[in-house]
């Protein structure tokens, strides 16, 4: 069975951007592989992509999951939570002075490496024309678990709830960055 696993990402997150690059990828990606024949188009995508449509890149990676169903190719796309190793990105983004101000919004951080394990699981099965969601087990509230990282490095801010229910700039809604039903843990 010939298999594409599709990980690509942009690093600008600018709104135009980003979605150009997710069209444009894909759909130059989609037509190779339907040349190609090939049976399994895997890819990688985000918890909760679909109701933070008021977000760029949350868009964009929304018109990445519209080519792929519409292409005819069989397919997984698998929605992971926010990657573990973004806690110090979102950290310094958010941070003011000597405090970091983070929302409440619930957030279940999964390992870098645990994705991993989940994509090639999943490539390795059969195609299964829809979406499944893979999570870290434990949920927190965004500061909370951003202010808990902050201390294994005895970094000295201060993280602070601003009590605001968003996400790199958009408001989302509380529960948009952790599964709404079942997920693989």
């Amino acid at each position: 069975m010939d298999i594409v696993v599709y990980l690509a990402n942009l690093p600008s997150f600018e709104d135009n951007a980003v979605l150009e690059f997710f069209r444009a990828a894909g759909r130059n990606l989609l037509e190779a592989e339907a040349n190609a024949g090939v049976e399994h188009h895997v890819a990688l995508s985000i918890v909760g992509v679909d109701i933070m449509n008021n977000i760029g890149y949350m868009r964009a990676k929304q018109a990445q999951k519209e080519l792929i169903k519409e292409s005819g190719i069989p397919y997984s796309i698998i929605r992971s939570t926010q990657f573990m190793e973004f806690l110090k990105g979102i950290a310094d983004q958010a941070t003011q002075g000597d405090e970091v101000h983070l929302s409440n919004v619930l957030f279940q951080p999964i390992a870098s490496a645990d994705v991993a394990w989940f994509v090639t699981k999943y490539a390795g099965g059969a195609p299964i024309n829809g979406k499944l969601d893979i999570a870290d087990p434990e949920r927190f509230e965004i500061h909370e678990i951003v202010s808990r990282y902050l201390k294994h490095p005895n970094d000295p801010h201060k993280v602070v709830s601003n009590g605001q229910p968003e996400y790199f700039g958009g408001e989302i809604n509380i529960v948009a960055l952790v599964p709404a039903g079942k997920a693989d843990i």
